[in-house]
């Protein structure tokens, strides 16, 4: 028996062999042994495997370190970060309800890249415009782009209503330079999803229910009013019939409106009669608003014949009121004018003849040289009325920096006169105070929203059945909160909150390139 290996199938008694330096080392039977599996005869091994036994371990350990060397050479070491890297934007005015936020691609950018055939060459002699408001045209432009109306048509909308666009990057952009943030705009879907779960099957909206705390009486209920209300929050997020979360909601609310408008374009048809020109002006809002946002056909014809209604019931004051062609007031003629400007923004006709009465009738009433306004001439200074009077100012043409506009505002945004629902509540002179100090802009604008973003959504209803809606009782009562209810309160606080992108700033360079 041979010593030199064990029989088969054995292995050897103490474990493996012992182990040398380098190659270990066959013997002449191992060749032997190895050539016959090959069918080669003794010395005939092929060359590379002579080499490789040959050769001394320093050679194979040399090869080895260099082929490690070229291998770490070529790979190319990225360091990345434990955590990502996070990019804030603070203010001096951020609250803690919600972050600013910030976006990247420049506001007026396309959401949608496009694509043309021919290159688009655009005249070096075009005039420049002073407001995004002013829709282009064959017009005379005016300062801030407010007075340009006549009986031509523009061809198309101006920009003022373009930021509404649900989840659109202008939308977001705008909410983050103006102030908005997650607070916000939680507030605004949750009252949405209220006035979406109290629409009547019908389609409409009334100020008496199905909620709680609606209007007292029965008799003072106004669904076209309400409606309209509801409407305007919708749009003022970029809700309309043809696309939103809420598509069909808004769409059942105008098929039950636009049958509401008679023959004259009124869509005042019962009720109290003080509530006529409020009631046609918000409709008037609503359908102008949504033919300017959507261009479908199908309402411009109600939203010119409303406005053509407005202009030819115009009191020879210059204003409206209560009963066609009588009188005027502040309040229902700022409602009014909203409608006008509301079909200016949609390229709708406005003859200029009824904006200059309207600044006219603002001139007659004014008082403090212009800075602050009553209800009807000659009665006591109002904040409400006064917020109201200078937005329609700046929709009809004051600059910025007009010293009556400044000085009135200033009172406005005065730490007395803040959002507080604890003292003076009135949702109706916060709602255009809003607009107006949102127009301003600057200190006036910051000093406003930092204390309105964060006690208008502090005071949303949170559980229960009436969550998303604001109490119109509680913490303390609204001052009109009989003559609207739950409705009106919420309604015109969800605008609010919509205001970072609701209209674009008159005064604003948020489009220029």
């Amino acid at each position: 028996m041979s010593a030199s290996r064990p029989p088969e199938g054995r292995q050897p008694p103490h474990g493996n062999p012992p182990k040398t330096a380098g190659h270990p080392k066959r013997s002449p039977a191992d060749r032997e042994t190895s050539a016959a599996a090959g069918n080669r005869s003794p010395g005939e091994e092929p060359l590379a495997t002579l080499l490789i036994e040959s050769s001394p371990p320093w050679l194979f350990s040399m090869a080895f370190h260099m082929l490690m060397l070229i291998v770490m050479g070529l790979i190319v070491y990225v360091n990345i970060p434990s955590k990502p890297i996070e990019l804030t934007a603070e203010t001096d005015w951020a609250d803690q309800e919600g972050s600013q936020l910030v976006f990247d691609t420049p506001i007026g950018e396309p959401d949608v890249p496009t694509t043309a055939e021919h290159a688009l060459v655009t005249p070096d002699n075009l005039p420049l415009v002073d407001s995004p408001l002013a829709a282009p045209g064959d017009l005379e432009l005016y300062p801030e782009g407010t007075m340009s109306s006549s009986e031509v048509q523009a061809p198309q909308i101006g920009m003022a209503l373009s930021g509404r666009e649900e989840g659109s990057v202008k939308r977001e952009g705008l909410i983050g330079r103006y102030g908005g943030n997650k607070a916000t705009e939680a507030a605004v879907k949750k009252g949405l999803a209220w006035l979406a779960r109290n629409q009547l099957s019908e389609g409409a909206w009334s100020l008496a229910g199905p909620y709680g705390d609606g209007v007292p009486f029965e008799g003072m209920d106004n669904k076209a009013s309400a409606t309209a209300m509801a409407l305007l929050a919708f749009q003022g997020a970029g809700h309309t019939h043809r696309g939103g979360s809420f598509r069909s909601n808004v769409m059942k609310g105008w098929s039950w409106l636009l049958k509401q408008q008679d023959s004259s374009g009124s869509f005042f048809q019962f009720g109290m009669n003080s509530h006529r020109f409020y009631t046609h002006a918000q409709c008037a809002i609503a359908v102008c608003e949504l033919y300017g946002m959507t261009k479908d056909e199908a309402f411009k014809g109600p939203a010119q014949q409303a406005i053509e209604y407005i202009v030819k019931t115009q009191s020879p004051s210059g204003g409206w009121r209560y009963d066609p062609g009588v009188d005027s007031d502040v309040s229902v003629t700022g409602w009014v004018v909203m409608a006008l400007q509301s079909a200016r923004m949609a390229g709708l006709k406005v003859p200029k003849d009824a904006l200059e009465n309207v600044t006219r009738y603002l001139d007659d009433v004014a008082r403090s040289d212009g800075a602050r306004y009553p209800y009807q001439k000659n009665g006591d200074i109002r904040l409400s009325m006064t917020a109201e009077a200078l937005l329609m100012r700046q929709y009809l043409g004051w600059k910025r920096d007009d010293p009556r506009l400044a000085a009135g505002v200033l009172w406005i945004t005065s730490p007395e006169n803040l959002v507080d629902f604890n003292r003076d509540r009135n949702v109706y002179y916060w709602y255009y105070a809003t607009q107006v100090a949102h127009h301003m802009g600057g200190d006036y604008w910051k000093r406003w929203n930092k204390v309105m973003r964060e006690v208008l959504p502090k005071q949303q209803v949170a559980r229960g059945h009436e969550s998303g809606s604001w109490d119109p009782n509680r913490p303390t009562r609204d001052q009109f909160s009989n003559q609207g209810g739950r409705l009106y309160v919420t309604c015109l606080s969800i605008c609010m909150l919509e205001v970072y992108y609701r209209h674009l700033p008159i005064y604003t360079d948020v489009f220029r390139r």
